[in-house]
């Protein structure tokens, strides 16, 4: 299994790759992201736990020219089911929710979710109708599966990187990304 670290680092480099928006979990996630390759198509959730997923949605179908990645936690995914039945529904093909599952609310102390016993959130997301669900455990099924679109749960350790606090205020964050992430203006 892998660590959450290791997990991110491989969504950003296929991100990269890919030239794709990152929207990120709120906690270590954020800060495990802007320590492996901070950019401007990065966005860093700083409060608003469960929304990432909702928040990459909106910015996918703002963007149908533009590939967005979402990455969540599975204590944040549980607390907002209700966005996979909205991504069901909305079906974009440009869109990627990664869930990244170690059982457990690891920015709060390591307190475990439903998943670290019964709950299964891809069977969620396909009862949810989400049209392409995927799971992946080794860095190659991810690496293949952030090819794709829907929902990919990805099973992690538990624990957090020792990375420092995002260096850059919650004002500069949504300044850059919404220069970097807005439409192109309509030619004259």
């Amino acid at each position: 299994m892998m660590k959450r670290i290791e997990a991110i680092s491989t969504i950003a480099e296929e991100a990269e790759i890919q030239d794709a928006f990152i929207v990120g979990n709120i906690g270590f996630p954020s800060r495990e992201l802007c320590a492996v390759g901070d950019r401007t198509s990065n966005f860093y959730m700083l409060g608003s736990m469960g929304l990432a997923s909702s928040i990459g949605l909106g910015l996918a179908l703002a963007r149908p020219d533009k590939r967005v990645i979402a990455i969540d936690g599975d204590g944040a995914v549980l607390m907002n089911l209700g966005s996979l039945a909205t991504i069901a529904d909305q079906d974009p093909k440009n869109y990627l929710l990664v869930i990244l599952d170690n059982g457990c609310y690891g920015s709060t102390g390591s307190q475990p979710t439903c998943t670290s016993r019964r709950a299964d959130l891809a069977r969620m997301a396909e009862g949810a109708g989400v049209s392409e669900v995927r799971l992946a455990a080794t860095s190659e099924e991810l690496r293949n599966g952030v090819a794709g679109r829907g929902v990919l749960v990805v099973k992690v350790e538990i624990g957090n990187a020792e990375v420092p606090v995002i260096d850059l205020s919650p004002e500069k964050i949504i300044k850059r990304f919404m220069a970097r992430s807005a439409p192109p203006s309509p030619s004259s």
